[in-house]
């Protein structure tokens, strides 16, 4: 879709306890990137509501999701690979079969290996920000990536965005005028309230205690219109 990517893989230090559970969890929970779609009823062995979390960190969202909703499937795309360690062992710990890890950029993912109207839910938590004017096309919320996350989504299906930047919360606002195609549960150029379902997770917390704003962007894929 593009050539800027919105990270830079950084591996950073890995604790042993995440190198083993890299080494012997990951058969049990991750994906191998594929240039062709998954068979996600396959994958998880059920059809069930899909829902991924782009950029699930250590998974303290994403593991809280997935036992508080055990009816629902949930694809973790993470490219730090010792959080990814962390993620596998804290799966394994609590026990949950209803996740699956991806270890690979996020765009990749949804270009390659997710089908058409695919997924009924698309989370993106506190994206990095890139806060300088000259990174903003680093940012990973852009109008083709909205465009994509739109044609991996059912109709109606959703994609909740979460950024502490006030000035990203406008580019995201921006960036979805300009994808078209979506409806803003708020309403136009509004946030919506914290959910009860997204947990609060100790970043934001510290976030909150720092007096930093938090904007939540909920938006629903419209049906768009195809040419005859």
């Amino acid at each position: 879709m593009r050539q800027v990517r919105s990270f830079v893989r950084r591996e950073g230090r890995m604790t042993p306890a995440q190198r083993r559970a890299l080494e012997t969890l990951w058969p049990r929970y991750g994906i191998p990137f594929q240039a062709r779609p998954l068979d996600l009823d396959a994958v998880f062995g059920r059809r069930a509501p899909r829902l991924m979390e782009i950029g699930c960190g250590m998974g303290e969202s994403l593991l809280a999701m997935a036992a508080d909703h055990p009816g629902n499937d949930y694809l973790a795309v993470e490219v730090y690979r010792p959080g990814v360690g962390t993620l596998l062992r804290r799966l394994a710990d609590a026990g949950l079969e209803n996740v699956r890890i991806l270890n690979e950029d996020a765009v990749a993912v949804l270009a390659h290996m997710i089908a058409p109207a695919a997924l009924d839910g698309v989370y993106l938590f506190f994206p990095d920000p890139w806060p300088k004017k000259r990174h903003h096309k680093r940012r990973i919320v852009q109008p083709a990536f909205l465009r994509l996350v739109h044609s991996r989504l059912r109709p109606g299906g959703s994609l909740h965005m979460v950024t502490d930047w006030e000035d990203y919360a406008g580019h995201m606002l921006a960036a979805v005028a300009q994808a078209g195609g979506w409806r803003n549960v708020a309403g136009e150029g509004c946030f919506s309230p914290r959910p009860a379902w997204r947990p609060l997770t100790k970043y934001e917390q510290r976030a909150r205690r720092l007096g930093h704003a938090v904007f939540e962007l909920a938006l629903v894929a419209e049906e768009r219109e195809v040419a005859g």
